[in-house]
């Protein structure tokens, strides 16, 4: 009988599932609450937070865009990435943007074949616990019915309003007759709704076949693209094995190829721990991470691309002893100029978007990701008839040798186009690990995100908070253009001397990135939304 009271005693004492969701709207957060609340794990949540964001948050992802998924699942270790990067069109070429460069950017030949939806799919029947319809009814209902803009959606229409002018049905989607529609302005998207719910019904064939697929084609033909209707069926998912690393005993997992995020941050972390960041002062620690990225990027401009159509020498740029060479270049009292690694030219730094959200459960099952459709309502086009934003993923690729694209970033063959070829990115999705911790992170932000993973990953390293890491002032060099750049208020009056008499060249920007991170710490969670941002963040308790 003790026995039996033990064993009754014991189960009653089980602590009640909890999860924790940060992502960049409060509605995608919501969405992914309600999923859970009806029986759904979280990648049912992941499903939900995704397909709600492609609605509320359309200057940063939707079923036009694509992304990576970074999953790790608690009862058998399996750590995996989801891959539903955007490929390139079958008829693509790798000179098509050379004459006209401004159409890798906006209107329909700059969008590369989505991957979102076949990714929601893989997601719900891979992984999660309910159906895909039933996860993807807070973003249907968001569409139908309709949400209130928010400040900084109304930035976001600022920057790109005059793209999206052009375009009669996205401007009578998304602009209030050609201007930025005011707070109280309700955003329905009913032909979303409808592919969306096709998308439950049918699964893949919803979006890549059929009605829908028919109506993209068409769109995007008639707009000067060249996706055909075998684009579309050809599209499939591919897991990927996440790139790992470590850094002073923390263990970390990030996003492998075509993502050069993970294998960026390894690197620059890997020659960092070369050197004792801990006993200099806040300006050399500041330029001694600088001239870390400038070499982990100036490798990312040389050797990385689709790993499944070029040959990358992924375990050399993840080899410590190989971090330990390029650290032993790394002065303390002088910038190497980028030039001196290879004398390509500067580019010019442009764009700034992307979103993010984290996932964690009481259990450590885990979420990551990362989605885009690369600048602020990607390419400025819907696709007549469906709702769906196209992106300008296209622009990722190298369109010219050592030309930067609209982040500024340069490359060579290694990322040129090519056919059903998947374009490096920058996204980021991490997981952080070490003395019973885990942390889940990332963020938009262009080719900046992966130095704001760094700063955040350094700053976990050091024992501090997930508030402490969002608060954190932000500085990004990537070997071209060779400059740091900071945000407002990101460097001090003296830091920005001292750095400039060490030879660095500085700019300032805007407020960037709009990070979520969450955390599983002995048992405890927390989870934190950017404060640049209008995201929500929640630890709540689910009722199973």
């Amino acid at each position: 009988m003790l026995l039996l009271v033990l064993s009754i005693t014991g189960c009653s004492v089980t602590p009640p599932r909890q999860v924790a969701i940060a992502s960049a709207h409060p509605l995608a957060t919501a969405a992914g609450f309600e999923i859970l609340q009806k029986g759904g794990n979280v990648y049912d949540a992941a499903v939900a937070v995704s397909a709600a964001l492609a609605v509320v948050e359309p200057s940063g992802s939707g079923l036009g865009g694509g992304g990576f998924w970074l999953l790790h699942r608690e009862s058998d270790g399996l750590d995996i990435m989801v891959d539903g990067r955007e490929k390139a069109p079958l008829a693509a070429s790798k000179d098509m943007f050379v004459a006209d460069p401004i159409s890798s950017l906006n209107g329909a030949l700059a969008a590369g074949i989505p991957g979102m939806p076949a990714a929601l799919v893989h997601l719900s029947t891979q992984y999660g616990n309910l159906s895909l319809a039933e996860s993807l009814q807070p973003a249907i209902r968001y569409a139908q019915q309709g949400f209130k803009v928010d400040v900084r959606h109304q930035k976001l229409l600022a920057f790109r309003q005059s793209v999206l002018q052009q375009d009669a049905e996205t401007a009578a989607i998304f602009l209030a007759k050609g201007k930025i529609p005011t707070l109280e302005h309700l955003l329905k998207q009913a032909d979303l709704a409808e592919t969306l719910r096709q998308l439950a019904e049918h699964g893949q064939a919803g979006f890549y076949q059929g009605i829908v697929a028919d109506k993209l084609v068409q769109a995007v033909q008639q707009g000067g693209g060249i996706w055909s209707l075998e684009d579309l069926e050809k599209y499939q998912i591919v897991e990927r094995k996440p790139v790992m690393g470590s850094y002073k005993g923390v263990q970390i997992t990030s996003a492998a190829l075509p993502s050069s995020g993970g294998i960026v941050l390894i690197e620059a972390l890997n020659i960092l721990e070369n050197i004792d960041l801990e006993s200099v002062d806040k300006l050399t620690r500041k330029h001694l991470i600088v001239e870390a990225l400038r070499r982990a990027y100036h490798d990312r401009a040389l050797y990385l691309g689709d790993s499944d159509f070029i040959e990358v020498p992924v375990a050399r740029l993840l080899n410590k002893q190989y971090a330990q060479g390029l650290a032993s270049t790394i002065r303390d009292d002088k910038a190497l100029p980028s030039a001196y690694l290879t004398g390509q030219t500067a580019a010019k730094i442009g764009g700034r978007n992307t979103t993010h959200f984290s996932i964690i459960d009481n259990q450590g099952n885990r979420v990551a990701a990362t989605l885009s459709v690369n600048y602020p309502f990607g390419a400025g086009m819907v696709a007549s008839g469906t709702g769906v934003l196209l992106n300008n993923e296209m622009d990722d690729f190298v369109s010219a040798q050592n030309t930067g694209n609209g982040y500024g970033l340069v490359g060579g063959d290694a990322n040129a186009i090519a056919p059903e070829k998947r374009m490096l990115s920058s996204m980021t999705p991490t997981f952080l690990q070490v003395d019973g911790k885990v942390a889940v992170l990332g963020t938009p932000g262009g080719s900046r995100i992966i130095s704001m993973v760094l700063l955040a990953a350094l700053d976990f390293a050091a024992g501090n908070s997930p508030e402490s890491w969002l608060q954190l002032q932000r500085f990004h060099h990537q070997y071209m253009p060779d400059q740091i750049l900071y945000e407002k208020e990101g460097l001090t009056e003296a830091e920005i001397t001292g750095l400039q008499a060490l030879g660095h060249q500085l700019k300032q920007s805007y407020h960037y990135g709009n990070m979520q991170a969450v955390q599983l710490d002995q048992g405890d969670l927390s989870a934190v939304s950017d404060h640049r941002g209008v995201g929500w963040a929640s630890v709540q308790q689910i009722n199973d």
